[in-house]
């Protein structure tokens, strides 16, 4: 014969179980909430004011704070990197081109200073075929934009 355990009896599906949970986590929610609202309210309500002495504590260690700040090492930490700033910009070093143009100046009027008429002839005829390299390579884009928008 078999014998029927009591647990047995009660019929306990998954369905059953799953809704007694969602009910204590339902409680336990609204358990939390009052708690926290309750809190919320109290603290609104009821925020202790320091009095004078607490006052005057917090007054005085502030201006000990303050007293305490190294004001002139901030100061020259801040001359500092103003001066470091100031060098980096002065010691960029200078463009190639920039470089070119000038040391070419440079060699034109030292020419100019000591040439004689040879150089100097030489030195017109160097101006004018770089011209002319100018004019022919212009002549070129405008000859190559004109056929594009056509």
């Amino acid at each position: 014969m078999e014998t029927q355990q009591p647990w047995r009896s009660l019929r306990f599906s998954f369905r059953s179980a799953t809704i007694i949970v969602c009910f204590l986590n339902l409680i336990a929610a609204l358990l939390l909430l009052q708690g926290f609202l309750s809190s919320a309210s109290t603290r609104k309500f009821s925020t202790p004011r320091p009095d004078t002495v607490q006052l005057n504590y917090i007054k005085e260690s502030e201006e000990m704070r303050r007293a305490m700040e190294p004001l002139e090492l901030i100061k020259r930490v801040r001359e500092i990197t103003q001066e470091a700033y100031v060098k980096a910009e002065i010691v960029q070093p200078k463009d190639t081109k920039q470089t070119a143009a000038e040391d070419l100046s440079k060699r034109l009027k030292d020419s100019r200073s000591f040439s004689d008429s040879a150089s100097q002839k030489a030195l017109e005829e160097w101006r004018k075929r770089k011209m002319e390299r100018a004019r022919q390579r212009q002549l070129e884009k405008n000859g190559t934009a004109a056929m594009t928008q056509a």
